[in-house]
């Protein structure tokens, strides 16, 4: 299990969710592993609707403990796009046209883009052993 220092690193995201009045803050914190290798440690979600609170509450709680495992988590992305939303799904402002199912799954892609990043600033194999 991987623990959480004193600072961490992260980024914050701002997604507006089609039909949402109240847009959502997500914030992934790294760490650095002794090879150099990024690593998520936790997430925040925040937003101003309160109704969203209890779901933001548990996701935000579980992908931070799956985060802290040993092992990969990078399967979560593909969980989390299977989510779907009854009320239909909305095109992600911003971008060519990307579709999702639910904010569930918005979330996941943007999830799936900051762990591409975090894996372009770790060393690869080769640099890590020079």
């Amino acid at each position: 299990m991987y623990e959480r220092p004193e600072a961490v690193q992260g980024t914050t995201y701002k997604l507006r969710p089609a039909g949402h009045d109240e847009a959502l803050y997500l914030t992934i914190n790294h760490i650095e592993l002794e090879d150099g290798t990024l690593r998520p440690i936790e997430v925040f979600l925040n937003s101003k609707n309160m109704e969203s609170f209890p779901w933001i509450t548990a996701l935000t709680r579980m992908l931070s403990a799956l985060f802290r495992q040993e092992g990969d988590y990078t399967f979560i992305i593909e969980e989390l796009l299977q989510v779907f939303d009854p009320a239909g799904g909305y095109f992600i402002p911003g971008t060519q046209g990307q579709r999702v199912d639910s904010v569930v799954a918005h979330i996941a892609v943007v999830l799936e883009r900051h762990f591409r990043e975090l894996q372009a600033r770790s060393p690869t194999p080769r640099q890590a052993s020079a």
